[in-house]
């Protein structure tokens, strides 16, 4: 990210290989920043809150969430209502990053707060060219220091 290589990016995502194929591609396009993996939303909200096995670490800032919607435990439609509830959370930017398109699905992440919604291609090809897109947008955009 535009020499903010600070900015953690917190990748909530319960497929392993959608998880792998997104951080090796957006290395592949620069993005050297920290990732942080955690496969279902609960632990994100844990991690978030710093509850549970993350009681004891302090939340980095500044942070970036790249969300899939469909996880077990809760799943993301949960994680941005909680997140953006939160003072301690509302202003970290929610990248919305799953395989559905549904327009009321998309319509319904931005009334719940997300920042941008991508929807994942399903073909290896077009799945490797949306992540280094994705990573393109990630190397100039602005990120709040969450203060």
């Amino acid at each position: 990210m535009n020499n903010q290589n600070s900015i953690t990016i917190l990748l909530v995502e319960d497929d392993k290989g959608h998880a792998r194929l997104i951080e090796k591609n957006l290395r592949r396009v620069g993005i050297h920043n920290p990732i942080i993996h955690l496969d279902d939303g609960q632990k994100a909200l844990d991690f978030l809150f710093c509850r549970e096995e993350y009681k004891e670490k302090a939340i980095p800032t500044p942070l970036l969430v790249l969300l899939d919607l469909n996880m077990p435990i809760l799943d993301g439609h949960q994680v941005i209502k909680q997140m953006k509830a939160n003072p301690s959370t509302h202003r970290i930017p929610v990248i919305v990053l799953t395989t559905t398109g549904n327009a009321s699905e998309v319509q319904l992440c931005y009334e719940l707060g997300c920042n941008v919604f991508i929807k994942k291609p399903v073909e290896y090809p077009e799945f490797c060219e949306a992540i280094g897109k994705l990573g393109m947008f990630l190397n100039i955009v602005l990120i709040p220091n969450g203060d």
